[in-house]
């Protein structure tokens, strides 16, 4: 009776260390065989609507979401009428994740007319499909690049020095 029971834990042992086994190998296939390769599993390179990078981006959207400007901050963007904005930043980069956001934000309360605004995603060598970052020297990320006829009146460069109204209202002042 002993031998028997001893094959018996035996067998038991080994058809559970296969069932293990199986199972490990049968998670890994399928891990393998659903992957599906989009925009939010590597960075979004290119240009995109302000619509379309709240909506499809999480982290922007909380951004967005949850950012409250000050009167004075959103009175200093209305400065900016007629401009054309430039911003250059990386969906996977944590200034851009707080800074494109409350910019977005900040001209959507101010009503703003601006003659432009541009958003392009680089990839993490900060590199836009069509080389703008070469055009705008891009060094980090974010870039929000004021421009008026094409001529650069001023880059905030990852975070603004006081806020991003006041930052970009001394461009137009200046």
């Amino acid at each position: 009776m002993n031998v028997a029971a001893a094959n018996v834990t035996r067998l038991s042992s080994t058809i559970y260390r296969l069932l293990i086994l199986s199972f490990l190998f049968m998670t890994s296939l399928g891990c393998g065989s659903t992957e599906q390769h989009t925009k939010s599993s590597g960075p979004f390179t290119g240009e995109i609507s302000a619509k379309h990078l709240i909506e499809q981006y999480s982290h922007f959207r909380s951004g967005y979401n949850n950012y409250q400007p000050s009167p004075a901050e959103i009175a200093a963007v209305a400065e900016l009428s007629g401009k054309k904005l430039v911003v250059l930043f990386g969906t996977w980069c944590h200034d851009s994740e707080r800074e494109v956001p409350r910019l977005l934000k900040l001209l959507d309360l101010s009503g703003v007319e601006l003659q432009e605004l541009s958003l392009y995603g680089v990839n993490y060598n900060k590199e836009e499909p069509s080389n703008l970052h070469q055009k705008f020297n891009l060094v980090s990320s974010p870039t929000i690049i004021l421009l008026q006829d094409d001529i650069e009146l001023g880059r905030i460069i990852e975070k603004p020095v006081k806020s991003l109204g006041e930052d970009l209202a001394e461009f137009v002042a200046d």
